[in-house]
């Protein structure tokens, strides 16, 4: 992934608002709170995840599992294989 890419990634993610969390939860069919949405919108905005580095992202499925619950965050693992797939980016996030 060029550096120009991975970082307009990094910033939308840290900056992703709440709104946008139960707007694309709803677009997708998964269940989240708008509480819940806070509270991811918040902690992404205070950590340094990288998604493209496969323990960055085992830490957030946690922290996801942990503010939702453990279906909500395998949901949300398939969609991500699911999209990173669907665009042809899988060998960015190995």
């Amino acid at each position: 992934m060029n550096g120009l890419t991975k970082q307009i990634m990094l910033r939308k993610m840290r900056k992703i608002s709440a709104k946008e969390i139960t707007d694309y939860a709803k677009k997708y069919h998964i269940a989240i709170t708008e509480d819940q949405a806070k509270l991811i919108s918040s902690h992404l905005k205070k950590s340094n995840y990288d998604p493209t580095n496969a323990e960055d992202r085992a830490q957030m499925l946690k922290k996801l599992a942990q503010i939702t619950d453990i279906k909500t965050a395998k949901a949300c693992l398939q969609l991500f294989h699911k999209l990173i797939k669907e665009y042809g980016v899988e060998d960015y996030f190995k």
